[in-house]
């Protein structure tokens, strides 16, 4: 009897492998309560809404990746695109930057690989918007900072101009992404390309804002507009939704209301080497001011951290710090969802966790031990009988 079922144990093996992929590659989201909605959140999407999933540090080696990243972390990460693209439907893909774990020190030869081996993990998300934003690992630190290799860099994205800034509006929501590292630089050419986006975009939904408030004859009834510093007549929460790789600075935060979840981990990014920026770096005091001031943001993404954070700044403003989304980063990556929904009112906020590699591994090894006893172990029985004879 025991040799009947033996030539089945590869076909089990395949199901089994083929179930259990299927199932630690999928997402499981749950959505983060907001106070400013006091349980009146919608149970319901409306086809209207604008579904975005958001992720950030993938940390892709390319043409430097060794086999087990290749056929193991490479291979799940495409995986965890794919099931979410399928159980998730978004309507546009965010990536908050570090896309390369070391592309700030590679040529463009080797970086074109990890380009390519970026557009292998999307896969169906390549029919899909997708817009993403420079990180420190993919440009560098600010004082190594190259114009040449940030236009270089931006020029194979789409959206995004020469000093790695872009503003793009879909189903009425308007986003403005900027590049946060040259934020952190002195007065140079990159830091003013930034700036001047800033500006540019604050004048523009300050226009739209003023043309809201028109007198019955049509003419709009206060435009005034000077450059330079200059106090922004909008609300706070007003402006466009603000996609950064770096944080905002929290210092006069701290008290708000936080929801965070985090692993007890040390910095997995030493997996695959540092990064220009420890994992606690932020934008400092005045440029996060200086954002505040002039875009009033309606809700500001952010990355860097690899960790999940939901906060809201003094003024109001509601700051989602998005994870990151691979094994060469942390033990359990995840991502973010958001739904723009299509009456401008509060964005819904999903955490979306992944498998454990820890726990896929076990399982991997689990499954090849069993395979193996299940193949030794049935001749056992006939060692007995040879014994009692």
């Amino acid at each position: 009897m025991a040799v009947g079922w033996k030539p089945l144990l590869p076909l089990i093996a395949v199901s089994a492998l083929f179930i259990y992929e299927e199932w630690v590659s999928s997402p499981s989201c749950k959505r983060v309560p907001s106070p400013n909605l006091h349980g009146h959140e919608p149970n319901q999407d409306h086809p209207d809404d604008l579904k975005v999933m958001m992720v950030a540090n993938l940390l892709l080696l390319g043409s430097e990746a060794g086999y087990f990243n290749l056929l193991f972390r490479d291979y799940y990460l495409s995986r965890f695109f794919t099931n979410s693209f399928r159980t998730l439907k978004p309507d546009m893909l965010l990536v908050l930057g570090d896309i390369s774990a070391r592309g700030y020190k590679l040529p463009n030869s080797k970086y074109i690989s990890v380009i390519h081996q970026f557009q292998r993990v999307l896969g169906p998300f390549l029919r899909l918007p997708l817009h993403v934003v420079l990180g420190d690992r993919d440009i560098g630190e600010c004082d190594k900072l190259s114009a040449d290799l940030v236009s270089w860099v931006s020029g194979r994205f789409p959206g995004l101009d020469s000093a790695g800034c872009g503003a793009f509006e879909i189903g009425n929501v308007s986003f403005v992404s900027l590049n946060a590292v040259a934020l952190l630089c002195g007065n140079n050419e990159l830091r003013f390309s930034v700036e001047k986006v800033v500006e540019s975009e604050s004048m523009d939904f300050q226009m739209g804002s003023e043309l809201e408030g028109m007198d019955e004859n049509g003419r709009v009834r206060k435009k005034v507009y000077e450059f330079g510093w200059r106090e922004n007549a909008m609300s706070s929460g007003s402006g466009p939704v603000l996609l950064l790789h770096f944080p905002l600075n929290q210092t006069l935060a701290a008290a708000n209301y936080d929801r965070s979840r985090s692993s007890s981990i040390l910095d997995g990014r030493g997996r695959v080497g540092t990064g220009p920026y420890n994992l606690l770096h932020k934008l400092p005091p005045n440029a996060t001011e200086y954002i505040f001031q002039a875009l009033k943001p309606r809700i500001v993404f952010s990355a860097h951290t690899q960790e999940f954070h939901d906060h809201f700044h003094p003024d109001g403003t509601r700051e989602v710090t998005v994870p990151a989304m691979t094994w060469n980063a942390r033990d359990d990556p995840g991502f973010v969802v958001a739904i723009f929904r299509r009456n401008k009112g509060e964005v819904s906020v999903s955490y979306c966790s992944l498998a454990r590699e820890s726990h896929a591994l076990i399982a991997y090894v689990t499954l090849l031990i069993l395979l193996v006893s299940m193949m030794v172990f049935p001749s056992t029985p006939n060692l007995r009988c040879l014994t009692q004879s």
